[in-house]
């Protein structure tokens, strides 16, 4: 469906730390989750404009004309063995709910789809929570595949303590 708003997606600089915080603080609203703390914020910050290289990558949705982002994603890199290729992972994916009618989460998830394609990854992955049906339907109209045999495990720092 043709959109009536030109959208682009950029890079974000230190300069847009405010509104990427914001967006961040945006998802964890939308998720009923606590955002980040401030040393967390601080952190974020830091990894993601101030290391070299940064930690990961930011990008972000605009419509023409509007200086406030629509929405924002955040990407690493891990490494396939077996494919012997770097997988471009994508960690966040948030469109404001407000904006989401207008094209930017096509625009960022597209805009991925051809990073990983430009940067020689051989997938693009990411996970889901199981009640965000919305994100779901997005990602198989997009020909997204669940994988029903892999399951997400995690150790969080407090897990990390019984390690010497």
């Amino acid at each position: 469906m043709p959109r009536s708003v030109s959208l682009s997606v950029r890079l974000a600089t230190r300069a847009d730390a405010s509104e990427f915080l914001a967006l961040i603080q945006a998802l964890a609203d939308y998720e009923a989750l606590s955002g980040p703390t401030e040393a967390a914020k601080e952190r974020l910050v830091v990894d993601a404009f101030d290391c070299q290289p940064p930690r990961f990558f930011v990008h972000l949705a605009f419509e023409e004309n509007n200086p406030e982002p629509l929405g924002y994603t955040i990407t690493f890199f891990t490494y396939s063995t077996f494919l012997a290729k770097p997988t471009l992972y994508l960690e966040d994916f948030f469109v404001r709910p407000e904006a989401r009618s207008k094209g930017a989460g096509s625009a960022l998830f597209d805009f991925q789809v051809r990073e990983a394609k430009r940067l020689g990854c051989g997938r693009l992955e990411w996970t889901c929570l199981d009640w965000n049906t919305l994100a779901q339907g997005f990602y198989e109209k997009r020909g997204a595949h669940h994988l029903d045999d892999w399951r997400v495990y995690r150790l969080t720092e407090e897990d990390f303590t019984r390690w010497n």
